[in-house]
């Protein structure tokens, strides 16, 4: 399995165009902005999140919105309720540190089997990512930097050559993005994560299985430690 072979639920083509990228790129902006200020306190647990309001402060339709609270509903931020509709809801510390624990997991197992089954072409891609992130780093853009940042996941995902574990670690990554998006705000956390990833992505080109497994459990880990240090700033 190649970067191009997993489902679009999984790797964005950006190469290739769709009737519904406007609507679906709406969509995920205010998944993002909405979860942000979930994370952020800006909408504290309890809070009522109205389709009709959101749209009307975003200026969209209720589309969008609506698309984009059945996504925070299956990320565990928000909640439907029969009578109540969405209302923003809180993992507590417990759960939250189960859902980071399955994702260092899951995403060690993709870079172990990534080290192994990797097609050259595709550790090219994963390199010229890399190099990217680097950059990115160096410009302290933390939004610019989670959108490739996601891009180095989907390409080892695609790397592990097995879409089953894939699609498993993309569903959990769901579930604790907006998390992990928080944790890149903290101060020198870009240049950090891009060193996590070097260490990654050079075991994976020795074709180390076992030390890409452990950097990349290393890397989630400090990923959980970064998001508890934004979460008692904030």
């Amino acid at each position: 399995m190649s970067l191009e072979d997993l489902p679009q639920t999984i790797v964005r083509r950006v190469d290739r165009p769709s009737p519904l990228r406007d609507k679906v790129t709406r969509a995920e902006e205010l998944r993002l902005q909405l979860a942000d200020e979930i994370v952020r306190g800006v909408l504290p647990p309890g809070s009522a999140l109205d389709e009709t309001e959101i749209a009307r402060r975003f200026s969209v339709s209720r589309t969008p919105v609506r698309e984009a609270l059945r996504q925070l509903v299956a990320s565990g931020l928000v909640e439907a309720r029969a009578h109540r509709g969405a209302v923003v809801a809180q993992p507590s510390p417990d759960r939250l540190k189960e859902m980071f624990e399955a994702m260092a997991e899951l995403e060690a197992l993709c870079a172990w089997f990534a080290a192994e089954r990797m097609a050259p072409a595709d550790r090219q891609k994963l390199e010229a990512i890399h190099e990217e992130l680097r950059v990115l780093s160096h410009a302290g853009n933390p939004e610019r930097f989670h959108e490739v940042n996601e891009r180095f996941h989907n390409a080892i995902y695609a790397g592990s050559q097995n879409g089953y574990i894939a699609e498993m670690t993309l569903a959990t990554r769901v579930r604790v993005q907006p998390f992990r998006r928080a944790q890149f705000r903290n101060l020198g956390r870009l240049a950090k994560s891009h060193a996590e990833h070097d260490r990654v992505v050079v075991a994976i080109m020795r074709g180390d299985k076992n030390g890409a497994a452990a950097a990349m459990r290393a890397h989630i880990e400090l990923v959980r430690g970064e998001y508890e240090l934004y979460a008692v700033s904030v």
